[in-house]
């Protein structure tokens, strides 16, 4: 039975813990989702929700007066975001990766993802974070339980074929131009960035089961989405209310390998097992 339930966690097939929740550190249906949204105690990533405002947010290619708005301008300001941002949150700890979220769905919208090398890092920025505004706006932020960003990226956006465009509940990540990035990340992230059409896996088998996995999270978010918002009142425990900023005390602690999904899901047999053996 252990083995069961590491296998299928973060799955579709997981009736217990939100699968986008897992894969994306978001969810649309919030505290309404009938599945467990687990918010880690400490992560080496934080989400600051909602962060990023695009100046044609409210009619695409016009400004807030209703003016047109040249692409130019609006990569320009995008950029001056994703810098401050930068420069601010590097005083840290190394970044490892800063990814602004394109997408329209209210609980992606100007989603910003900070991945840092070490957990403590994230801690102090978020620590620092708290009762901060920025352009006029509080910043929401928290620990996010994204870790390996190829599992909440679609790839489909990538390669300029995504159907559901900015309404995917896939991470739709807005680039930086060339200049910008060497500034910032030197050639630390040479074979994550380029082309979007470019692969960022050497394995075509890996490829294809992370499309797999994709696909069946968008057939299971279709065919039960009505089933979803019924039962919502059903959901107890964690992944409702307000977020919660708990954090380690122990200033030793260091952050170990980045796991993906495999690596969670192993994790979590070895738990059950130990809690089994102890129970007999």
């Amino acid at each position: 039975m252990a083995e069961h339930l590491a296998s299928i966690f973060g799955t579709e097939k997981d009736r217990v813990n939100c699968p986008f929740y897992f894969k994306i550190g978001a969810c649309r249906h919030g505290d309404r989702c009938s599945r467990l949204h687990n918010r880690p105690t400490i992560s080496p990533t934080l989400l600051l929700a909602n962060m990023y405002q695009r100046p044609d947010m409210i009619t695409p290619g016009v400004d807030a007066q209703g003016l047109p708005i040249e692409a130019r301008k609006i990569q320009e300001h995008f950029e001056d975001f994703y810098e401050d941002i930068y420069e601010e949150l590097s005083k840290f700890g190394e970044i490892e990766r800063l990814n602004v979220c394109d997408n329209l769905a209210d609980h992606m919208i100007g989603n910003v993802y900070v991945h840092f090398k070490e957990e403590d890092h994230a801690a102090a920025a978020l620590k620092a974070l708290s009762g901060r505004f920025y352009s006029g706006r509080p910043i929401i932020a928290d620990f996010s339980p994204v870790t390996d960003f190829r599992e909440a990226t679609c790839r489909q956006y990538e390669e300029d074929s995504c159907a559901r465009g900015g309404y995917c509940n896939f991470m739709h990540v807005k680039m930086i131009g060339r200049e910008l990035r060497k500034k910032l990340f030197g050639r630390r992230q040479t074979r994550f960035w380029g082309r979007r059409s470019r692969s960022r896996s050497a394995s075509p088998s890996n490829n294809h089961r992370r499309d797999r996995d994709r696909d069946r999270d968008r057939e299971r978010e279709k065919g039960h989405e009505r089933r979803d918002y019924r039962d919502s009142g059903r959901r107890g425990g964690v992944g409702g209310g307000s977020y919660r900023h708990e954090r380690r005390h122990d200033g030793s602690h260091r952050s170990p390998a980045r796991e993906g999904s495999e690596e969670r899901r192993a994790r979590i047999e070895q738990w059950n097992r130990e809690r089994e053996e102890k129970g007999k």
